[in-house]
C-alpha cells in the first residue's frame, strides 16, 4: 500500500508536491487536484521537500538514499543532483534541508552529523572554520527540579540562562580563541575568558606531556573547561544580582 511521506506547497500555493514511499514525487494543481508531473530519481524514501522562497518553479528534495535534488517542477526535470557519499561509510541519509531567505543557498543535515552548505559564490569564508564544531554542552547531562523544569546538572541553571558555550571538536577538545569568538555572546571576550588550546601536564611516569586544557582535571575530577564554566556562571549570577539591586522598586497597585 502506497503512503505519502511528505507534503509541500510552493511559495504561491499554486501546486502541491507529495513524496510517496515508492520513491516518486508527484506535483499536483492545488485548485483542481490534477496531476501535473511525476518526478523520478530517488531510490529510497523521501522525508524532505522544500519549496524555493520565491521561485515557484524550484523545489528541493532529499531522502534516505543520500540524494539531494533541485527540481524544475514546471518542466519536470532535475536542475542539480548531489549524492552524499561519506568516505569509508557509504552514503549518509539526508534528514533536513532549508533554503536561505534570498534563495541563493541551502543547508542540509545528514545522519552522520554533517552540515552541508550549497550555494552560489566562493567557499573561502567557510574554509576558515574547523571541520568539527560542537558546543561543549551538547551532551551535558540534564536534571529536573521540583517543578519539573529542566536544569543543567553541573550548574543547576536553566540551560538558556547559562553563559555561552565553548566550541569543541568531536572529542571535546576546545578550539582556539579565534573560533570561540564566533559563538554569540563571546565576540568581545578577553583572551583569558576563552579556552587555551594546549597546556603541559605531568603524567604518571613523571614525564611532562602536551595535553588539551579542556581534558585536564583537578582534584575534584572536574575538567578545567567545567571549572571555567562554573566560574563564568558565578560571575553572571553576581552581575544579575547587582543589576537587580540597582533597579527601582516596582510601582504598587
Amino acid at each position: 500500500k502506497l503512503k505519502v511521506t511528505m507534503v509541500a506547497w510552493d511559495r504561491y500555493d499554486a501546486t502541491v508536491i507529495t513524496a510517496v514511499n515508492n520513491f516518486l514525487l508527484k506535483v499536483w494543481n492545488s485548485s483542481t487536484g490534477q496531476l501535473l508531473q511525476s518526478l523520478s530519481g530517488h531510490d529510497d524514501e523521501v522525508f524532505v521537500l522544500e519549496a524555493h522562497p520565491f521561485d515557484q518553479r524550484i523545489v528541493l528534495s532529499a531522502g534516505h538514499d543520500g540524494n539531494i535534488f533541485v527540481w524544475d517542477i514546471d518542466k519536470g526535470t532535475k536542475i542539480r543532483n548531489y549524492f552524499n557519499m561519506i568516505e569509508g561509510q557509504g552514503h549518509g541519509a539526508v534528514f533536513d534541508c532549508k533554503f536561505s531567505p534570498d534563495g541563493q543557498h541551502f543547508a542540509c543535515t545528514d545522519s552522520h552529523g554533517h552540515l552541508l552548505l550549497f550555494g552560489f559564490g566562493c567557499n573561502k569564508y567557510y574554509e576558515k572554520i574547523p571541520d568539527q564544531m560542537f558546543f561543549h554542552t551538547d551532551y551535558r547531562p540534564l536534571i529536573r527540579d521540583a517543578n519539573n523544569y529542566v536544569l543543567d546538572e553541573q550548574t543547576q541553571q536553566a540551560p538558556h540562562l547559562m553563559p555561552p558555550p565553548f566550541l569543541v571538536d568531536v572529542d571535546g577538545n576546545p578550539h582556539p580563541t579565534r573560533f570561540q569568538r564566533l559563538v554569540p555572546g563571546r565576540e568581545n571576550c578577553k583572551d583569558e575568558q576563552l579556552i587555551p588550546q594546549l597546556g603541559y601536564v605531568a603524567n604518571g611516569d613523571g614525564e611532562v606531556v602536551e595535553q588539551v586544557i579542556g581534558q585536564q582535571t583537578n582534584d575534584q575530577d572536574e575538567s578545567i573547561l567545567d571549572g571555567m564554566i562554573r566560574e563564568l556562571q558565578r560571575e553572571q549570577d553576581l552581575r544579575l544580582i547587582n543589576e537587580g539591586e540597582t533597579l527601582p522598586n516596582p510601582p504598587l497597585n
